[in-house]
């Protein structure tokens, strides 16, 4: 997941459907959205390129650093400040929905029935092709490129759906970034993961006003599990700091990735804020009196951050320029100064 200067936000989540995956190296779903964002100016442009690349290139490849292969392929959400789409894909085929109106999530499955916006020039003669649709009857992808019998991960993945959809109901019409937070949060959904050696690696949640004099605020946990981690804001400005704090340390030639076979070695990919965090997390499973304290003091530190930007949109207060550049930076900070 991430933003651009733009104000374009994507997202990528891992689908199986009745296309095979590829084990040999090719574009990720991560690739896909980072170039999306480097070449995107709107949420379309950003959409265009990356089903042009999957056109060219495909899709697939290990996403896991295991010398067992993890391969998948994948669903998007895009954003701008004034529109949104869904794209869903099954190898080089794909298929796009604008979204109008309301709420939209994705979770691990195809989504988009008979609704589509765009899509793949020879989509539908090749679903007619293996014979999955008979031309006949209204064209839906997800019935028609979904798999006959879903892995167990994707039947959970329905439930998680459903329980997103809901939520998102129950505060249609005054969803807020506070609220889309605590959603993000939920481990009764399953929304967020924290099981079965899968975890809500990192969390982010946009506000993209319509206004563009106002700026699009986009939170960042760069910390797994969003009930346990604090949503800092970070805002595009000239002479932003660099952000070393949350950067993977760099192995260069000798980085597991680099060397064939690939991923036959591990490294410690953990940043300096990651690392903060897990001592802090190790500590509240132990002493539960700890847990309590630490866990209202991220909670009110996150309080204020949101209030801020609260005010900021409101325009009750200005921050200067080197303000907003160091706003993330300075966040990274104080979190991992109340850590110590």
């Amino acid at each position: 997941m991430g933003a651009n200067e733009h104000s374009v936000c994507i997202g990528n989540e891992g689908v199986w459907t009745k296309e095979p995956v590829g084990e040999e190296e090719a574009l990720l779903g991560m690739d896909l959205v980072r170039l999306g964002l480097e070449r995107g100016s709107s949420a379309q442009e950003a959409l265009e390129v990356i089903t042009a690349l999957l056109e060219r290139y495909g899709q697939g490849g290990p996403c896991k650093e295991e010398p067992t292969p993890f391969v998948y392929h994948n669903t998007f959400l895009l954003a701008d400040r004034t529109e949104a789409w869904v794209l869903e894909t099954a190898g080089r085929f794909w298929a796009a929905q604008r979204i109008r109106e309301g709420a939209r999530n994705i979770s691990n499955q195809l989504s988009i029935d008979t609704d589509i916006t765009a899509e793949h020039p020879d989509l539908r003669q090749h679903a007619r092709r293996q014979g999955w649709w008979n031309g006949e009857e209204a064209f839906s992808f997800t019935k028609v490129f979904s798999l006959t019998h879903q892995p167990v991960r994707m039947e959970a993945a329905k439930a998680r759906y459903c329980a997103g959809q809901q939520l998102l109901h129950q505060h249609s019409g005054q969803i807020t970034a506070a609220i889309i937070m605590a959603i993000l949060r939920d481990k009764a959904s399953g929304i967020c993961v924290d099981s079965e050696g899968f975890a809500t690696t990192g969390s982010m949640v946009s506000i993209l006003p319509q206004d563009s004099h106002l700026p699009c605020i986009h939170f960042f946990t760069a910390t797994p599990d969003p009930s346990r981690s604090v949503f800092k804001p970070f805002i595009f400005a000239p002479g932003i700091h660099f952000f070393y704090q949350v950067q993977s340390p760099s192995f260069g030639d000798k980085d597991p990735i680099r060397e064939r076979p690939r991923f036959q070695s591990r490294v410690d990919r953990r940043h300096e804020l990651y690392r903060s965090h897990q001592l802090v997390l190790e500590k509240m499973d132990s002493h539960q009196g700890e847990h309590q304290r630490v866990q209202e003091i991220m909670q009110e530190f996150e309080r204020q951050a949101l209030e801020a930007m609260k005010n900021l949109l409101a325009g009750s207060f200005v921050l200067k320029p080197q303000e907003l550049a160091d706003l993330f930076y300075d966040c990274v900070n104080t979190e991992i100064q109340l850590y110590k």
